[in-house]
């Protein structure tokens, strides 16, 4: 599917206790580990927002001489609507495909071990897909009302943990 894979990723206040050494150098470890040869991989580990990712993926390749026409962003699947964004913003000229690991909700949730976490930063990622456009790091995308009230009640309920 893809010529090269690049890991990109400090940490973040949610993975640094599963991914100590960086998100970056765990994934490539875990792809060599699955079979992806080491001399496909290409590893950033600066990078500590879906912004700096982006963009310092981008210089990676370009450093080595590759002009990207297609990118696929593998994300939390929650995020992969602002990670678009993000990537049509700062890389416009290619084509963006999003992924995540298929699992249904519950076994996602199940996966964080816990429900609130989940909510709390289900709700900060639905936040940032506004406020990041108006800010200037992702492009603006209309937000469907029902998922605006949806938001507005979950903040009214208390879960503001991961709000900007």
């Amino acid at each position: 599917m893809y010529p090269w894979l690049v890991f990109s990723g400090a940490n973040a206040p949610t993975t640094i206790e599963v991914f100590p050494r960086g998100e970056a150098v765990h994934y490539r470890e875990y792809a060599m580990e699955n079979g992806v040869p080491a001399d496909a991989i290409l590893v950033e580990t600066q990078a500590r927002n879906t912004s700096q990712n982006i963009e310092y993926t981008r210089a990676v390749l370009e450093k080595r001489g590759i002009q990207a026409q297609s990118v696929i962003l593998m994300s939390r699947p929650y995020q992969q609507r602002r990670a678009y964004a993000t990537c049509k913003k700062i890389w416009p000229e290619v084509d963006v495909i999003c992924a995540s690991l298929p699992l249904g909700l519950d076994n996602y949730v199940a996966s964080i071990g816990n429900a609130a976490k989940f909510i709390n930063m289900l709700v900060g990622d639905t936040q940032r897909i506004t406020k990041y456009a108006d800010l200037g790091f992702a492009i603006a995308q209309e937000v469907p009302m029902d998922v605006e009230e949806s938001f507005s009640r979950l903040t009214r309920a208390g879960y503001v943990d991961r709000l900007v």
